[in-house]
């Protein structure tokens, strides 16, 4: 009986939603039925545009929308967290396989498949790791640069399909001078371009007027009937989807060569990583508004997973969707069996109905796409950078020049390592300032601010706002000395103000030893104020205190002038002492 209870509690731990499964609620059944079925008239069309978009035949859009839909029913610790094709990760996709594929439909799937294995590793890892804090690198001045970048990219790819032109390979440039050479020439398809237009525009409409209704849907089937009541895949030259393969997808493990394994893996690190961030997010959102916790690493594991399986199933690279679970929670979604409701009637669609989506214009699932494109990209965030905080911008702008004009790989490594440069920067150049007392306020000020404050004779108050370590040291040693030197009196003691000095290295902790001597020559004392009792610590195992003195610490900044002025005569009243 033990060990039958410690196995339930270890199902619990890595299989959630059976234990929701066992604990199922009759009353649940028909709003998970109702949310099943809506969510799928939005899932069929996106799964097969977004599928499309990475370059890959229309089929396993669906496929990648079915196999996640259950392996996280399973193991996902959302109760209606929906995963599937996912619009940010297209052109990442698109990027690495494509390339490789040289052309060929059939590598292209198999290096999908792939792709997804690998960042379905990675995602386990960083769970099972809980290295989650990776994804804090893709700040968010990187990510609006980025999905602006993916917007413009993708709805770029897409145009030609709204068009009627045959779609080209390539850089941003080269299929932005294929599509106008393409519209000089008149290759452009005046049914496909009205077609196209025409859904892209009621998408748009009716997302905004009927938020939670599927306008989507709508609009594919009106589109699809009328494609096949006029035939106008032969009297019009439309493109459209044609015959797909019927019937479920089966097990396949995808035979790359080691070469492309190393091809794919950097891109399936940095799905994985934006896959994370959204899924974190979002399943906090669900899990607040239901009264229920989520496990982090839990959600990495599931995602992880249901990433491995769709790779295993002919699918591709899939993450959660925060515009499809709105679909399902106002739709009124209880638990997972959303989830299995919407897996049941894709799988249904596969085995009998495909013939029904033969005549889904292609210029239909573009419409889907670039809609989908748009509702991500955010030019008012990089707007609001530029006037809040230059730096950030500049990194915003650099995601999206590198990301649209060099590569989604390459743009988003590039982005990385300035912010990495941009940190250690700051860390380097941190923020010091001199103190004075200014009339009427509590505490010490920076006199560069308040220009007013009044500054204790022979006393310099020099404030440091980062950690002290090998490569600021020196910089921290030349401030100390130009504070000293541009006092208005002559000094007698340095009180550097250390609340926010986290951490010292021994480096640094060298250089404050040679200060002390430089400072003792110069009949100068040395004291700090608010050091952290671990940074003291680590002073002392260092030996520097044994050097520098044990008895210069004050707990604050005021206790420290109360020390100096009880050690020295000054010409010195405070405000509050009149």
């Amino acid at each position: 009986m033990h060990a039958f209870w410690k196995n339930i509690r270890l199902l619990e731990g890595w299989a959630p939603g059976l234990i929701t499964l066992q604990h199922y609620q009759r009353a649940w059944l028909l709003r998970d039925l109702v949310a099943g079925l809506a969510l799928t008239a939005i899932l069929v069309p996106v799964g097969m545009g977004y599928a499309e978009a990475s370059g890959l035949p229309a089929i396993h859009g669906l496929y990648a929308t079915l196999v996640p839909l259950i392996v996280y029913a399973i193991f996902g610790p959302s109760r209606i967290l929906v995963l599937g094709p996912d619009s940010t990760l297209t052109a990442v996709i698109a990027a690495l396989i494509l390339p490789l594929a040289a052309g060929s439909v059939e590598r292209a799937v198999v290096l999908a498949g792939m792709l997804a294995i690998l960042s379905g590793i990675c995602s386990m890892l960083i769970g099972l790791a809980r290295l989650g804090l990776l994804a804090d690198l893709l700040s968010k001045p990187i990510r609006i640069g980025f999905l602006n970048a993916i917007a413009l990219t993708v709805l770029v790819g897409q145009l030609p399909k709204i068009m009627g032109i045959p779609a080209t390979s390539g850089d941003l440039f080269d299929q932005l001078h294929h599509l106008l050479q393409s519209l000089v020439s008149g290759q452009s398809n005046g049914v496909a371009l009205l077609m196209g237009g025409t859904s892209l525009a009621l998408i748009l409409l009716l997302a905004r007027l009927w938020p939670n209704r599927p306008g989507l849907l709508l609009v594919v089937l009106l589109a699809t009937g009328i494609s096949a009541w006029f035939k106008l895949a032969d009297t019009a030259h439309l493109s459209v989807l044609g015959r797909l393969p019927q019937g479920l997808p089966h097990w396949q493990f995808p035979s790359v060569s080691w070469h492309d394994v190393r091809q794919l893996l950097p891109g399936a690190v940095i799905i994985s990583l934006l896959s994370f961030t959204d899924t974190s997010v979002l399943s906090r959102a669900l899990a607040q508004r239901g009264g229920y916790r989520v496990s982090q690493s839990q959600e990495m594991v599931a995602l992880g997973l249901a990433n491995i399986t769709t790779g295993l199933c002919q699918g591709f690279a899939i993450s959660s969707s925060a515009s499809r679970t709105p679909v399902a929670e106002a739709a009124g979604a209880k638990t997972q069996v959303t989830g299995l409701v919407g897996a049941l009637a894709i799988a249904l669609l596969l085995v009998w109905g495909t013939e029904w989506l033969q005549n889904l214009p292609s210029a239909v699932l573009g419409a889907v796409v670039i809609a989908a494109c748009l509702s991500f990209a955010d030019v008012a965030g990089m707007r609001q950078m530029l006037r809040q905080r230059k730096l950030e911008f500049a990194l915003s702008l650099t995601s999206f020049v590198g990301v649209a004009l060099i590569g989604v790989i390459e743009g988003i490594f590039i982005t990385l390592a300035l912010t990495m440069l941009a940190l250690l920067w700051n860390v380097w150049h941190p923020y010091f300032a001199v103190l004075g007392r200014v009339d009427g306020a509590k505490g010490y000020h920076d006199v560069v601010r308040h220009p007013e404050g009044r500054r204790v004779p022979g006393l310099v108050l020099f404030r440091w706002d980062a950690q002290l370590f090998f490569a600021n040291g020196e910089l921290f040693q030349e401030q100390v000395h130009h504070a000293i030197a541009t006092a208005p009196t002559p000094t007698r003691r340095l009180v550097v103000v250390a609340d926010a000095i986290s951490d010292i290295d021994i480096t640094a902790a060298d250089m404050l030893v040679s200060l002390y001597l430089d400072l003792k020559q110069q009949g100068i004392e040395l004291y700090f104020a608010g050091l952290k009792g671990q940074v003291k610590d680590r002073l002392k195992d260092y030996g520097t205190l044994d050097q520098i003195g044990h008895d210069i610490f004050a707990p604050t900044v005021g206790n420290a002038v109360n020390l100096y002025r009880a050690s020295h005569a000054v010409d010195w009243k405070d405000w509050d002492e009149v």
